[in-house]
């Protein structure tokens, strides 16, 4: 666990570039009906819901079936497992016969389709699946996802700003406009600006919102200055220089260096929250240890005293020299819980703790070489920060032990 929660914007590459599927060549098509294609596939539909749009490539697809030989020897079954097959249309994760077949399908449609050799394994023998056999499979296209497209953005205007970024106003949004400290519940698509994708909250599982507190360096600086403004509902074209987005060094295996980058935006909600309070530390002394760690006892208890190896939960506000907040759990509505002496956080942090009880609040004074050292850590704390921390010793030991 590391001490700080950093938020990137960085997901794993597109697995498979997707490839031009065969064309559709029935454009009408009745529900218990054969159709035999000119590939030699046969199938016949079920369920068929004509009104809706058929899966295509590129589509991420969940599907639900049973495959059986011509003499009805099964050899596979999603069912008995539970879980569908979750693949993307035309990247080859499939039979030519699946691929072909599925873009006649819409989400819910049902079928019994029949595939020859030269559309399924050919002259190979895969487990259960002689060498040279026809297929037959029942299937149900149960869950069906476009891929996000780019913003049309034709005809509307750029705003440039002195800093180099720019944005576009693809969709106006409503009521009050969020600020630096809110916390921002976005969706977003990153593109390269040759157009390639990178990165996309719509690939994630659920359509989950990207949450995070604006101005807190939880991303990039294109992005906390790029933000602010926003309504609820609004969509905006960010085009972001390297120097705001991940610099000279970029981010392997993602991010080359100097990338420009360009991020469709969507503010789907925020919220307002209420920073947390400094610790007052006015007439109280500061300690310097050996190694040169200072530390202010704020609140003293007769608690249990920390030690290493204990397992602790801590509530904690981080701040740089100027005052400026970094990082606080109570922020995000949750507190850490770490084994102290384990290197699991900053070296600082595993010296002040000890010297810590249940109960207890101190502020730590952390020499860079006790926090991130001469590198920093990018793009939260630069380099040879020294950095402050309020912390909240909430409990000694795992959460169902006792005192």
């Amino acid at each position: 666990m590391r001490l700080i929660t950093v938020f990137m914007l960085i997901a794993a590459l597109t697995t498979g570039m997707v490839v031009n599927a065969q064309k559709r060549e029935f454009t009408k098509i009745k529900k218990n009906k054969e159709y035999t294609t000119s590939s030699g596939l046969k199938f016949v539909f079920y369920e068929y819901d004509k009104k809706a749009e058929p899966a295509d490539s590129g589509d991420v697809v969940d599907v639900h079936y049973a495959g059986y030989l011509t003499d009805g020897t099964p050899f596979d079954n999603s069912y008995d497992r539970g879980t569908p097959l979750n693949f993307r249309l035309g990247t080859g994760r499939v039979i030519k016969g699946w691929e072909e077949v599925l873009l006649y399908m819409h989400e819910g449609d049902s079928l019994k389709v029949t595939i020859p050799p030269q559309l399924g394994y050919g002259n190979r023998a895969i487990g259960k699946i002689p060498a040279n056999s026809t297929l037959v499979f029942n299937m149900k296209l149960v869950g069906l996802k476009k891929p996000v497209k780019p913003f049309d953005v034709t005809g509307l205007d750029t705003v440039k700003l002195d800093s180099g970024l720019a944005y576009i106003v693809v969709k106006k949004g409503k009521g009050r406009s969020v600020q630096t400290g809110n916390r921002a519940k976005m969706r977003y698509t990153g593109y390269f600006v040759d157009g390639r994708k990178f990165d996309s909250s719509f690939d994630r599982p659920g359509n989950e919102t990207f949450d995070f507190i604006i101005g807190r360096h939880q991303v990039i600086e294109g992005w906390d200055k790029g933000i602010p403004g926003m309504r609820k509902g609004e969509k905006r074209r960010l085009i972001v220089p390297y120097q705001m987005a991940y610099g000279e060094q970029g981010r392997n295996p993602v991010i080359p260096p100097k990338a420009d980058l360009i991020f469709d935006i969507e503010l789907v909600d925020f919220e307002i929250i209420t920073p947390p309070v400094a610790y007052d530390v006015k007439g109280k002394d500061t300690v310097t240890t050996a190694s040169g760690l200072k530390y202010i006892k704020v609140k003293e208890t007769n608690g249990r005293q920390v030690h290493s190896g204990d397992t602790v939960t801590v509530k904690y506000t981080g701040y740089f020299r100027d005052g400026k907040i970094f990082d606080s759990s109570y922020e995000r509505g949750d507190s850490i819980m770490l084994i102290v002496g384990r290197r699991m956080v900053i070296p600082g942090w595993d010296e002040g703790l000890q010297l810590m009880k249940e109960g207890e609040k101190f502020r730590f004074i952390i020499p860079y070489k006790l926090a991130y050292g001469e590198q920093g850590r990018m793009p939260v704390i630069p380099p040879k920060a020294d950095l402050i921390f309020d912390v909240y010793l909430k409990k000694v030991g795992n959460p169902d032990q006792t005192n």
